[in-house]
């Protein structure tokens, strides 16, 4: 008897020394017992140390595997990951409206964890006016969302304005993201607003680490993967967010600078 699973998909760059991108979404895809695959839009070298060399995908190749993937398969959930520029965020957006992949769970890798801009502006304004609204939920980090929302956050309330700033601009449910950069801090905050309204706070404790690649990655892809299975979208949270805490938590030793984060670790 053959054994099934859901099927899911990122869409994302490659990031080679598996760290973060499509790898860190198969990682969890596959570690969620969930059946990965991926369309890329770019690839990078680099290791722990840093990037050194990019290329982004032609959209005629992000086309193509649009196309193969959904000539073939039943995938019941998505995300997407870094999409680079204006042709590729268009494409996936015109690929996105063709074909039906699922509940959509935009991961907008706008701005790093430290506050670094990662697209042009002109990029960024394609996908919050584009593909934003074609998403199911959006997890923007803490960065992030001060520029989707262009407002500071400074505390709790500041979180529930934000969020419900990103939903007037048409996404259904925001998982915003709290600061975890701060080595004063003793918690990370995350806040869960749903289309209906409710609210939902989810905290863990702030773990001091180097080994944090691939932590955006990770929740998005883990809620994807919960989804597929017919968990409700709180629930699914949930369980990404308490995910993504142990594989921060249980450090491995691989590479020497900022390391990837544990796919190994069960919950």
């Amino acid at each position: 008897m053959m054994i099934s699973y859901p099927q899911v998909l990122t869409i994302a760059g490659s990031d080679s020394d598996g760290s973060a991108g499509a790898q860190a979404d198969l990682k969890t895809f596959m570690a969620r017992n969930t059946y990965g695959m991926s369309i890329l839009t770019a690839a990078v070298a680099g290791n722990s140390y840093q990037i050194s060399a990019s290329h982004i995908m032609p959209v005629d190749f992000i086309e193509a595997q649009f196309k193969a993937l959904a000539e073939d398969f039943n995938i019941s959930a998505f995300k997407t990951g870094m999409l680079a520029d204006t042709p590729t965020i268009k494409t996936v957006v015109d690929n996105i409206k063709k074909y039906d992949f699922g509940f959509f769970v935009l991961d907008p890798v706008i701005i790093t964890k430290h506050g670094d801009m990662l697209l042009e502006e002109s990029a960024y304004k394609t996908l919050i006016n584009e593909l934003l609204p074609l998403a199911d939920i959006i997890t923007p980090n803490f960065y992030e969302a001060q520029k989707l929302a262009d407002m500071q956050i400074l505390n709790d309330d500041d979180m529930i304005v934000a969020a419900k700033k990103l939903q007037k601009m048409g996404v259904k449910n925001v998982l915003l993201k709290g600061k975890h950069n701060d080595d004063n801090q003793s918690e990370v905050k995350d806040l869960l607003l749903l289309e209906n309204g409710e609210t939902l706070w989810l905290s863990e404790e702030y773990i001091k680490t180097n080994r944090v690649n691939g932590t955006g990655d990770t929740l998005a892809a883990c809620i994807v993967s919960e989804i597929s299975k017919g968990n409700s979208l709180s629930d699914s949270v949930k369980t990404a967010k308490l995910f993504t805490h142990a594989a921060i938590k249980n450090e491995m030793d691989i590479g020497h600078k900022f390391g990837p984060i544990n796919h190994f670790v069960k919950i």
